[in-house]
């Protein structure tokens, strides 16, 4: 029955799409994607009581998953080697296996706009293009703000910044059911605000890429704090 459910709503949602949009394969994948994870996939309590639909994913077994983390390390790492060089993105293992990738805000967004960078798009396209393939992980992007303007300001730019990343990875072809956006706004700063260096260092977005892992699936589902290798 999921399964005929699953057909439908596909053949619903493509027939409703415009066919001359050069850009509609991609949308067509994201919009299958969150179409699957809603039908086939199961709810999961979040920390705050709200609903997260669509672990469509599949789980990795426990004693592989190291492997399969390492795999994609490698690959991050050699996608963005000159992206690391200059200081622009860092790629790192936690202890749980997830990989965080720090991006600054310098590259990736312009001072009060949640809008993507277009000299950033081929970056983020390497993470897209790798995190495809791995497809048994949840992908969170977490938005921070310095201090400059009121705290709901830059808890609603956070958001944004994170939600534009989340949009673009769909259009990719992620499916929506491994991607999380959530805004920190200014509450995790990495450095002082009083000097310019350290509110730049504040101005970032990270990605969390975080496997699901057979038994612990719900745990995949939770957005980490900004914490300590």
């Amino acid at each position: 029955m999921k399964k005929v459910v699953l057909a439908i709503a596909i053949a619903s949602v493509l027939s409703a799409c415009a066919t001359d949009d050069p850009n509609q394969r991609a949308k067509n994948a994201a919009i299958i994607g969150a179409v699957a994870g809603a039908v086939i996939g199961h709810s999961i309590e979040n920390d705050k009581g709200g609903l997260l639909v669509g672990a469509a994913v599949g789980a990795a077994a426990g004693a592989g998953i190291g492997h399969y983390m390492d795999k994609q390390q490698q690959e991050m790492e050699d996608a963005l080697a000159q992206e690391q060089e200059n200081h622009d993105i860092e790629v790192q293992r936690l202890k749980d296996e997830s990989l965080k990738i720090d991006i600054s805000s310098e590259i990736s967004f312009d001072f009060g706009s949640a809008g993507l960078k277009s000299a950033f798009m081929p970056t983020l396209q390497k993470v897209s293009d790798i995190l495809v393939r791995y497809p048994r992980t949840v992908i969170h992007v977490v938005g921070h703000t310095d201090s400059v303007g009121s705290e709901a300001y830059n808890m609603d730019l956070s958001r944004h910044r994170a939600q534009s990343v989340v949009n673009y990875f769909a259009l990719q072809g992620i499916s929506q059911s491994r991607l999380v956006a959530v805004g920190r706004g200014e509450i995790e700063p990495r450095a002082t605000n009083e000097t310019e260096a350290g509110r730049q260092l504040n101005r970032r977005v990270e990605i969390y890429v975080k496997p699901v892992i057979e038994g612990q699936e719900s745990e995949a589902y939770e957005t980490p704090q900004d914490i300590e290798v």
